[in-house]
C-alpha cells in the first residue's frame, strides 16, 4: 500500500492508500462522517460510511477532536463538489496524537487572539495558502536571477555601519564594540557586484521603526540585486521583468492557494504585462496637489495615502522616478541634469499596497560620495571599505531592494502584512 500526501492523491485515483493527517474539522449525519483533513501539502475530505467500515471505526471518526493527528487508509476517489477535486473513502483510522480543547475553533476570532496563537493559526487554510504563495515567490526569485546570470551572495547580518537611516538601527554589542542588525545588505552587495558583476542577496533585515501601519514589520526579508556596468534605466527593466516573473510563477503554480484567498487572477495577470507606467516625483506632487492633497509640497516624502492615490491612476504597478536628493540615502547618484534629485525609483503596487521596490543608480565619484557622507553626519572611517570600491576600478552600477512580505501581501491580496510571514515581529509583538 502506498503512503502518500494529500497533494499526491490525484495520481492514485481508485487505489487504496495510507495518509497521515490532522483533523481540521468534522461533521456527521446518522450514517456518514465527513472529516476535513490536512497534512501540510493540502486539504481534502475523508468520507467514513457506517455501512462500509467496522462499527468502532465509525464511532472513532465521529469522536475525533479538532487537530487530532491520525493515520488512515482508504481509496482515493474524485470529488467534483470540492475545490481540490478528490477525497478519500476511509477504511481504517488510527489515532497518533490526541488533541483536546483546541483554541482556534471554526468560529470568528479577534486578531490579537489569533496573533497570540500564531503557532497554531498557521494551520488554517488561509494561512496555509499565503505561506505556499510566499514559498513560490522565493522559488521564483532564485529561478529568475539564476536564469539572468546573477550569483547569490550573502551579506552579514551584524554590521558596523548603516545603509539607510541610522535612527532605525537595532544596536547590539559585538564583544567590545558597538554593532547593528542589518537594515540592508546593499553596501556589501555593491562590493560583491565589483567582484562578480551581477549578484543578489536574500536575507533578513531589521528596521527599528516605531510604526503600527499595515505595511510595516520590524523584521522582514529583502531581495537585493546589484548590477555592475548597468545604469538606472537598465535596472528599471530588470525590476519590472522580475516582478512580472514572480507573479506569473504564482499564477502558474498556486492556483488552489489563490482560490482559497479568493484572489482575482485576471487582475494579477494584468500585472505581468510590461512595461509598467512611469511618473516623475515632480509630476506626482503636481498630481496630488491637483486632487486635494494640500499636505504635500515639493521635497516631502510620500505617505501611504499619497502612494495609494497615485496607484489608483494606473491599472498596473507604477514607477515614481527621481525623488529629491535631500530625502534619499547618501549613496544615490544625482540626476545628470539636476542637482536636486537623484536617479532612483520606487515601484508602487496597485490596490493600496504601497512601495514594493526601491532602487537607484549608485554614486561612483569618490569626492562626491565623501561629501555626501559628511552631509549625512556619517563617520568616514566606518565607510572606508565602501569608499575603496570607488578607488579601485569603479564602474557605473545600479541596484534595488524588494521587500518579500510587501510582495506577498500584495500578490495574495491580504489586508495586513502580519499574515505574510510565519512569525511576524511588530512594534508591540515578539511573541510567539
Amino acid at each position: 500500500m502506498n503512503h502518500i500526501t494529500i497533494v499526491e492523491s490525484k495520481n492514485h485515483v481508485g487505489e487504496e492508500v495510507e495518509i497521515g493527517a490532522w483533523v481540521a474539522n468534522k461533521r456527521s449525519s446518522g450514517k456518514i462522517a465527513f472529516l476535513q483533513l490536512r497534512d501540510g501539502s493540502g486539504f481534502f475530505q475523508g468520507i467514513v460510511v457506517k455501512s462500509e467500515v467496522e462499527e468502532e471505526v465509525f464511532q472513532l471518526a465521529k469522536s475525533l477532536n479538532q487537530e487530532t493527528s491520525i493515520r488512515l487508509t482508504g481509496v482515493i476517489q474524485e470529488d467534483s463538489r470540492s475545490k481540490f477535486g478528490y477525497e478519500i473513502a476511509v477504511n481504517s483510522i488510527k489515532v497518533i496524537g490526541e488533541s483536546h480543547d483546541y483554541p482556534i475553533t471554526p468560529k470568528e476570532h479577534g486578531t490579537e487572539f489569533l496573533m497570540d496563537h500564531r503557532h497554531l493559526w498557521l494551520r488554517s487554510s488561509k494561512q496555509h495558502a499565503i505561506m505556499h504563495i510566499r514559498n513560490e515567490i522565493i522559488l521564483a526569485t532564485y529561478n529568475f536571477f539564476n536564469k539572468e546570470g546573477f550569483i547569490k551572495v550573502d551579506p552579514p547580518i551584524l554590521t558596523a555601519n548603516a545603509a539607510e537611516d541610522s535612527t532605525e538601527l537595532f544596536h547590539t554589542q559585538y564583544f567590545d564594540q558597538e554593532a547593528f542588525l542589518s537594515q540592508s545588505g546593499q553596501l556589501y552587495m555593491e562590493a560583491a557586484a565589483m567582484a562578480f558583476g551581477k549578484v543578489f542577496s536574500f536575507g533578513p533585515t531589521f528596521r527599528a521603526e516605531k510604526s503600527k501601519t499595515r505595511r510595516h514589520l520590524i523584521e522582514f526579508w529583502m531581495i537585493e540585486p546589484e548590477m555592475a556596468f548597468m545604469d538606472h534605466e537598465q535596472s528599471l527593466e530588470v525590476q519590472e521583468k522580475y516582478v512580472a516573473y514572480i507573479i506569473q510563477s504564482v499564477l502558474d503554480n498556486c492556483d488552489d492557494a489563490l482560490d482559497v484567498l479568493e484572489r482575482n487572477k485576471e487582475t494579477l495577470k494584468k500585472y505581468t504585462e510590461l512595461p509598467y507606467p512611469r511618473i516623475s516625483y515632480d509630476e506626482a506632487v503636481k498630481l496630488l496637489n491637483e486632487n486635494g492633497f494640500d499636505d504635500i509640497t515639493w521635497g516631502d516624502d510620500f505617505g501611504s495615502p499619497h502612494e495609494t492615490f497615485i496607484a489608483t491612476q494606473y491599472d498596473k504597478p507604477v514607477f515614481i522616478l527621481n525623488y529629491p536628493k535631500a530625502i534619499k540615502p547618501f549613496y544615490m547618484k544625482p540626476h545628470p541634469d539636476r542637482d536636486d534629485v537623484v536617479l532612483c525609483a520606487d515601484l508602487i503596487a496597485p490596490e493600496g499596497y504601497g512601495e514594493v521596490i526601491g532602487g537607484s543608480e549608485r554614486e561612483v565619484d569618490f569626492e562626491a560620495l565623501t561629501q555626501r557622507l559628511k552631509d549625512f553626519g556619517l563617520a568616514e572611517e566606518d565607510y572606508a571599505w565602501y569608499m575603496d570600491l570607488r578607488k579601485y576600478g569603479s564602474v557605473p552600477h545600479s541596484g534595488f531592494g524588494l521587500g518579500l512580505e510587501r510582495a506577498v501581501t500584495w500578490i495574495c491580496g491580504t489586508e495586513h502584512i502580519r499574515e505574510s510571514i510565519p512569525f511576524p515581529r511588530l512594534l508591540n509583538r515578539i511573541y510567539p
